[in-house]
């Protein structure tokens, strides 16, 4: 029997696979870029997959990256050594240094990390007490409670997400509920099949390629009647 693979090098390997779906990024960065500020802090930026994205926009002025992994930290640091306005930091939810909240963020950025917390109440207050008033949380968390399976133990998840749930956990860390919505219709039935019909421990690489070549595709989801997704998008406000 082959010994279960490790939740770090899962998560590494996972990561390191995501990077080589470029279209799926892009497409998830724009359908939360409406709702980024020029203040920017990224919880979990790993090894930067979204961050290069946070960075290259233009009215983007301030960008702090962190993570709890060295090696994550020590990648970012190397990745983005030239840009001036990024900063790489350690950050291990629901601590909070007072540089962090020095900074006067009016985002934070947070995308598939809150399912990785156990006690993710404590977490979300974290967030609101790093924004100013008026900042937004954009967030991203995974969904259907139906499709958890082995590649969500695999991962570390404690939980999916449904849409009450999310809405009451952030109005409870202070949170004004901006927008809420599915996303990632496609990423449904591939993400049942391979964590709960075939066991899978990570995302196979061959049914990732034939999804990143389907994406501009998939983008078309909004036009659809049905709202439903692997993932839901929260944008929580800190009310002025």
């Amino acid at each position: 029997m082959t010994p279960p693979v490790s939740r770090d090098l899962t998560g590494a390997a996972t990561l390191e696979r995501m990077a080589a779906a470029p279209r799926y990024n892009r497409w998830m960065f724009d359908r939360l870029r409406p709702w980024v500020g020029r203040r920017v802090l990224e919880i979990g930026a790993g090894i930067g997959n979204m961050s290069a994205f946070l960075v290259d926009q233009t009215r983007v002025e301030r960008v702090v990256l962190t993570d709890t992994e060295p090696d994550y930290l020590g990648r970012l640091r190397e990745r983005f050594a030239r840009r001036s306005q990024v900063s790489v930091a350690e950050l291990r939810l629901p601590a909070v240094s007072p540089a962090l909240v020095a900074e006067r963020l009016d985002t934070v950025v947070c995308l598939n990390v809150l399912e990785h917390i156990e006690d993710d109440r404590a977490s979300l207050r974290a967030m609101h007490d790093l924004l100013q008033p008026g900042g937004r949380l954009v967030l991203l968390v995974p969904s259907l409670r139906a499709l958890y399976g082995t590649l969500d133990e695999a991962l570390g998840h404690f939980r999916r997400y449904v849409p009450a749930e999310l809405s009451e956990k952030l109005g409870a860390a202070g949170f004004r509920l901006r927008h809420l919505e599915y996303f990632n219709l496609a990423g449904v039935p591939g993400w049942w099949v391979a964590g709960r019909v075939l066991r899978r421990r990570l995302i196979p690489t061959g049914a990732l390629r034939w999804y990143e070549a389907l994406v501009p595709l998939f983008r078309l989801e909004r036009l659809l009647p049905w709202r439903i997704g692997q993932s839901l998008i929260a944008i929580g406000e800190v009310p002025a």
